[in-house]
């Protein structure tokens, strides 16, 4: 669907609450970016337009929800980042990680808890 990082603020609001107005998402989330509700309007828009969300008229407003679901926005962008940078594969990914020092105590703990599992599992 290609959500851009922007549409994915308005996205984030949604998915935490709705349906709701156009006003009260850039009441959320317009202050954190500088955005003008005119702003807030277009990006709701885009996603009209992309089916992300939908709009239903109540009185002399709309109401906008997610069609969407995060966890299929999160996985068609994991997959896009896997695809894009580590040829679809994930152990580059957490290579090029560990070797910037990017990974924590607890997130080792959980990858060595998760190979485990998976271990386990097969």
């Amino acid at each position: 669907m290609g959500i851009s990082a922007a549409e994915s603020v308005i996205m984030e609001a949604l998915w935490k609450q709705s349906p709701m107005t156009a006003e009260e998402i850039a009441g959320l989330v317009a202050d954190d970016h500088e955005w003008t509700e005119a702003t807030v309007r277009t990006l709701i828009n885009r996603l009209l337009k992309k089916k992300a969300i939908a709009a239903k008229k109540d009185g002399r407003r709309y109401l906008y929800r997610p069609v969407m679901k995060r966890a299929d926005w999160v996985h068609e962008e994991s997959q896009g980042l896997l695809d894009r940078m580590f040829d679809g594969r994930l152990a580059p990914l957490v290579t090029h990680f560990s070797q910037r020092r990017k990974l924590s105590a607890q997130d080792i703990a959980d990858l060595k808890r998760l190979v485990k599992e998976l271990d386990d599992g097969q």
